[in-house]
């Protein structure tokens, strides 16, 4: 909002005696009230026509118009700057209240939600308290809240007594927690409580997604009933990282209704989706071999498979691939055996290697990268098959961790995609029982009416805890007021 100054390329003139005179467009900027009529050929004052329209003292400048161009010129008598007055005058005051309203930290909203910044360090403080006291009982497993929190309550359970315990050791905290903060702005509330606890677990999420990268990845999965008798379907992530090292990390658990392989398929989907994680990645399926869900598990791995063909499917029980789609000579633990490292390389054949990327894994190699990796591959037994540090390598995954270190692998990039491959392989289900004993402790019988995101974010910081302990609480605290559009003090922002 502001006046009205057009630039023309002539204002019209007023005739004075035998002189034309017109309104000159420099005078905007010596004037910034100023504004100009075209259709009066008139000059006004903007705030005193907003704020001042009434007084009969300034009717030239608010509904008459100014048009006596020629005293303009004269200095002590300009009537722009006798218009304009002392810091009393009336138009001083207009310009006041214009610039006030043209100041947004000066709208009814902004003032307000405005508040010092002792308060949003108390703010902050009072949350950190909760975050810190929230974790700590995701991470021991621990119930949140009881039946009686009340002020006179001899026992108000876990969470508040923890926020208790923290103040009795810190002055700074007892002046700003449970009695003694506002009571829109306590932080203590079963909603704050999961808003915060989601918020943790969407990170270790997103930390897991990034440490895979856009590696190649196998999903192991296994269901189970907990303790309310509801069915719970954990889907862990095996890849390698950046640094070599073969990771299996628990992602989600999901309440599944029907265990049916189109539903398990449009569950774990979801999953994969909501952190851009491509089913046309997807390496390897891993499945418990109960009796009771071979058959969903045996869909289940179809419909994978037509949508990825190499994904390869593993069976626990087996301990073995399964590769009825691809006819070759040899069994795909022989051929895989050829590049590991036991016994200084043992079984080490070219041929063997050339046959198990060319074979199992013709999407990850080109026809041109094929011939590369015969090459490639007769180079790396010089330099790495009978090199004396990679003698006494136990296993391929140490082999690619001595790789990734020595940076041998920027040479031999080929070989060791394929050491990757292989690896992201599973040969057992055994996290998804470690995450089922993570949920028999989480979800008790005292607590079996957990709903299924709290139990599933509970999970998640609680099992990844090497995620957990490295996240910033004042990253939380951040996120936290980004999501908030509840009116309260704000928590992110100093003054």
């Amino acid at each position: 909002m502001g006046p009205c100054q057009p630039k023309l390329s002539k204002y019209p003139p007023i005739a004075y005696s035998n002189q034309n005179r017109h309104f000159q467009y420099g005078w905007f900027a010596q004037f910034p009230w100023l504004e100009y009529s075209k259709a009066k050929n008139s000059a006004f004052c903007f705030p005193c026509y907003l704020f001042d329209k009434c007084s009969s003292k300034y009717v030239t400048f608010t509904r008459e118009g100014f048009q006596d161009w020629k005293r303009v010129k004269e200095r002590k008598k300009c009537p722009f700057a006798q218009h304009e007055g002392n810091a009393n005058s009336l138009h001083s005051f207009a310009m006041e209240k214009w610039n006030n309203l043209v100041d947004s930290s000066h709208r009814i909203d902004k003032v307000i939600n405005k508040v010092t910044s002792q308060e949003i360090l108390s703010n902050r403080l009072r949350l950190k308290t909760s975050i810190e006291s929230m974790k700590w009982l995701v991470m021991q497993g621990c119930a949140f809240r009881g039946h009686d929190e009340s002020i006179h309550s001899t026992n108000r359970r876990n969470f508040i007594e923890l926020v208790k315990l923290q103040a009795r050791v810190n002055e700074e905290i007892v002046s700003v927690v449970l009695e003694n903060a506002p009571q829109n702005a306590k932080y203590t509330s079963s909603k704050i409580q999961k808003e915060l606890l989601h918020i943790f677990s969407n990170k270790v999420q997103n930390m897991i997604r990034e440490e895979v990268g856009d590696a190649k990845f196998c999903i192991l999965v296994d269901e189970t009933l907990d303790e309310s008798n509801k069915e719970q379907m954990a889907i862990i992530l095996r890849y390698v990282d950046c640094k070599g090292i073969v990771r299996e990390r628990y992602f989600e658990v999901v309440n599944v209704i029907d265990t049916n392989a189109l539903m398990l398929k449009k569950e774990i989907c979801n999953v994969l989706s909501r952190y851009n994680l491509l089913v046309e990645s997807l390496r390897g399926q891993g499945y418990d071999g109960a009796s009771n869900m071979r058959g969903e598990w045996n869909g289940l791995k179809a419909l994978f498979r037509k949508y990825c063909l190499y994904a390869y499917y593993m069976h626990c029980f087996a301990h073995r691939l399964q590769l009825a789609l691809v006819a070759v000579s040899k069994e795909v633990h022989e051929v895989c055996l050829a590049l590991n490292p036991i016994d200084g390389f043992k079984s080490f054949n070219i041929e063997d290697i050339y046959t198990l990327a060319q074979i199992f894994y013709p999407q990850d190699f080109t026809r041109i990268e094929l011939d590369a990796l015969r090459r490639q591959l007769e180079h790396y037994e010089y330099a790495v098959v009978r090199h004396a540090d990679f003698q006494n390598i136990a296993s391929l995954s140490q082999l690619c961790q001595g790789l990734v270190e020595t940076r041998t692998s920027d040479h031999f990039f080929l070989v060791g995609r394929l050491i990757l491959l292989v690896l992201t392989l599973s040969v057992s289900t055994a996290t998804t029982e470690r995450a089922f004993s993570a949920m028999n402790l989480v979800k008790t019988s005292l607590r079996n009416k957990m709903d299924n995101d709290f139990l599933a974010n509970c999970l998640v910081v609680y099992i990844e805890r090497e995620f957990t302990n490295s996240i910033d609480v004042e990253s939380i605290i951040n996120e936290f007021d980004e999501k908030s559009h509840r009116v309260k003090h704000s928590i992110n922002e100093l003054n």
